[in-house]
């Protein structure tokens, strides 16, 4: 396994993704992209800040660097104009200038955050990811796409904003609570989903070791699905097209996150998602009905749902509409035509959707059968 993936823009390397056990070649990376005479500024939630901040300023030091830092609240719901708001006031009364650089120390709420925040502060700045969390390594640092949640719509602003670096500590792992844990392996199964069908193989393959976090084991999936978004991303960096498909599981995805009021994890609501999605491609004759089941168990050894109690149909068809990923007034879908192909697909009608929800949700009806 390489140490370092490259992603490129338009054939010129744009950031690299390093791999490491720890913070102390943060420094060096940092140097050699310039920033030593750099103001910094790490950007963490206060989950994170008592794990890892103490560890990430003394990585700094150790290499002659500075860096203030801010903290927020943590959770989805303090993902919004307001942090980011009081994060610009931060930066202006300590006098950051244009030349000066964010680190985004956490999950994906704080990469999305920090990320919009340095585009849009002194119309854009740098910032460097460093993921702490199995869903913000496998697929929210990468990319380039920021924002923050409007109105409990997610990701409703944001900007595409590419880091400098991704650094990630891979031993921040073992420190997940269980329940992070397996939500960002939604991500990881959404990507063998969409594009590798040997990484799906892979990953069921590799349940128990998974599970049990062992460490050379997770290196390979944080690794092989960087891969796979390395490439999407490569190909479309502005989500005009194939990229879409890493939005596999999350139109109704998120739909169900808003209609729970975020109480599910945004990797259980992809995992539900995914499941909606792969019925649909069944039911259009894409997927038979084998390759449907397999897909929607496969998350079950995972702890992730496969169903959820008490959704209104009606409310999570709504919710699609808000979608960013409308065109022409019709849903981008996202199907599936096997394990490891996904499309694009603009026919899916209401009453697909509808039929979708109506396999994920469970009710007091179903209890009594």
């Amino acid at each position: 396994m390489k140490k370092r993936i490259t992603v490129s823009r338009e054939g010129k390397p744009c950031y690299d993704i390093i791999f490491e056990k720890d913070f102390s070649h943060l420094a060096g990376e940092l140097e050699t992209l310039g920033f030593a005479e750099r103001k910094l500024c790490i950007v963490t939630d206060s989950h994170v800040e008592p794990l890892y901040a103490a560890q990430v300023m003394e990585a700094l030091e150790k290499g002659g660097m500075q860096a203030e830092l801010f903290s927020f609240p943590a959770g989805e719901e303090n993902k919004n104009l307001d942090t980011v708001r009081t994060l610009y006031t931060f930066l202006i009364e300590r006098h950051f200038g244009r030349k000066d650089c964010l680190l985004a120390l956490g999950g994906g709420v704080v990469g999305d955050l920090t990320g919009f925040a340095a585009a849009t502060y002194l119309r854009g700045i740098d910032f460097i990811q460093i993921p702490t969390t199995l869903l913000a390594q496998v697929d929210s640092s990468i990319g380039g796409k920021t924002g923050v949640d409007f109105d409990g719509y997610k990701n409703m602003v944001g900007a595409f904003h590419m880091p400098r670096l991704v650094y990630m500590n891979l031993n921040t792992l073992a420190t997940l609570e269980a329940r992070q844990f397996y939500s960002g392996f939604a991500e990881a199964m959404k990507s063998a989903l969409i594009a590798n069908s040997k990484y799906y193989e892979w990953l069921v393959a590799n349940m128990y070791e998974i599970c049990d976090r062992d460490p050379d084991v997770l290196a390979e999936l944080v690794h092989e699905s960087c891969e796979i978004k390395r490439k999407i991303v490569e190909n479309d960096p502005e989500e005009k097209g194939e990229r879409a498909l890493l939005n596999l599981g999350h139109t109704i995805g998120h739909a169900i996150e808003k209609a729970k009021d975020f109480s599910l994890t945004h990797g259980e609501c992809v995992a539900l998602g995914c499941v909606a999605a792969a019925f649909i491609s069944w039911k259009k004759e894409l997927l038979s009905m084998e390759e449907y089941y397999e897909i929607r168990d496969m998350f079950v050894p995972f702890n992730l749902p496969i169903s959820v109690d008490e959704l209104d149909p009606q409310r999570i068809l709504m919710l699609t509409k808000s979608d960013k990923k409308m065109e022409n007034g019709r849903i981008r879908f996202v199907l599936l035509q096997k394990i490891g192909k996904a499309v694009l697909d603009l026919s899916v009608t209401d009453e697909q959707i509808l039929a979708a929800v109506d396999e994920i949700n469970f009710t007091e009806e179903d209890e009594h059968e």
